[in-house]
């Protein structure tokens, strides 16, 4: 509830800061273009009158803003740019209207805000996100090989790719032409360093996993199939605090729930939304494909649960057997397998919540 007399919206930029403040005893406007400097923008604010709060919208500039008015005692609220309420008729959009408009909600209490993480959190994030990254250049670096070979007839048939003994027939092809050959020696440079760099980061994951304040969580998360300490380290800061949802919310916050579309006698379901965090909705997704095949606990997963509490290990041996079950149902009502995953990644979502905060 807003109880401050002066609400301030910042239109944050890397360049410049758009501030507008409203006093709520005198009802008058203050404006300013600031540098985006924290000791400037923090010096403006206290000039107004208090007490005072700030909102500004998440982006790209991250939270240092909102911490540094936090370790003032200034509340600071960030707000979700998804459910800002814009009028649908105003067509003109300028960075002093946005600040001017983020007041006017903040006063109103028409922000929904968003979690700010801590500085350990968000370095966490920072780690699991470019290993995200690295991922997607392994990606592309492999398909622009596979699509330098295909263009001059070679094709792979010896098994699986990118194992031992596809290296080894990458490494005994040799073109006529020069410029092919350096074009080919670049390309799979570029897979051998991007793969070298995603193990490098993997291991440091797997560290962090082992002994940092997640561990207690990703232990937890891993009793479940599917969730390796890559997937549990990923999911457990990229949601972090899992208190804030309950198990049908934790569902709408990956964007795994079907969409809506009704109005009137029409009556329409959705796609899912893919709304809210895609990194960790991607981890349950893939880790959803595990549960299809039959369920045997085998070493690899009693050493997990080893490391868990003995009622968490319980709770996700039911979990475990309910995610088969599934499965199986959806294989006998002959959904498509990739509609059954996802519906298997939202109910998994859910059990993770249930072993996050038991």
């Amino acid at each position: 509830m807003f109880t401050e007399r002066t609400s301030v919206g910042l239109d944050v930029h890397a360049r410049s800061v758009v501030a507008a403040a409203i006093d709520t005893a005198t009802g008058a406007t203050r404006t300013a273009r600031l540098v985006p400097s924290h000791e400037v923008v923090l010096g403006w604010v206290n000039e107004l009158p208090g007490p005072v709060a700030v909102t500004y919208e998440a982006g790209p500039t991250g939270y240092g803003l909102a911490r540094a008015f936090a370790s003032t005692g200034i509340r600071c609220v960030v707000a979700a740019p998804s459910k800002i309420v814009r009028p649908a008729g105003d067509r003109v959009k300028t960075d002093l209207k946005d600040a001017v408009l983020l007041a006017h909600l903040l006063r109103m209490d028409e922000i929904t805000p968003v979690r700010v993480p801590s500085v350990g959190e968000e370095a966490a994030r920072d780690l699991v996100r470019a290993r995200e990254d690295t991922r997607i250049d392994l990606m592309a670096t492999r398909h622009r090989l596979g699509k330098l070979l295909l263009r001059h007839g070679h094709v792979y048939s010896g098994g699986h790719a990118w194992t031992p003994d596809h290296e080894r027939w990458l490494r005994s092809i040799r073109f006529d032409q020069y410029a092919t050959q350096a074009a080919f020696d670049t390309c799979f440079e570029d897979v051998i360093f991007t793969a070298a760099r995603r193990s490098q980061l993997d291991r440091q994951i797997e560290a962090m996993a082992a002994d940092s304040e997640f561990t207690p969580i990703v232990n937890r998360l891993c009793c479940l199939r599917g969730i390796a300490p890559l997937t549990g380290f990923g999911l457990a800061v990229e949601v972090a605090d899992w208190t804030r949802f309950d198990g049908n919310s934790i569902g709408a916050f990956l964007g795994l729930t079907p969409g809506e579309a009704s109005s009137g006698d029409k009556h329409t379901i959705t796609s899912i939304t893919k709304a809210g965090n895609s990194h960790a909705r991607r981890l349950l997704v893939e880790a959803a494909w595990h549960h299809k095949p039959s369920y045997r606990p085998g070493n690899t997963m009693l050493g997990r649960w080893n490391k868990a509490p003995g009622p968490v290990v319980a709770k996700a041996h039911q979990g475990n057997t309910r995610l088969h079950q599934r499965w199986l149902d959806f294989d006998a009502r002959h959904k498509r397998p990739v509609i059954a995953n996802v519906a298997i990644a939202r109910e998994l979502a859910g059990w993770c919540w249930t072993l996050a905060t038991m």
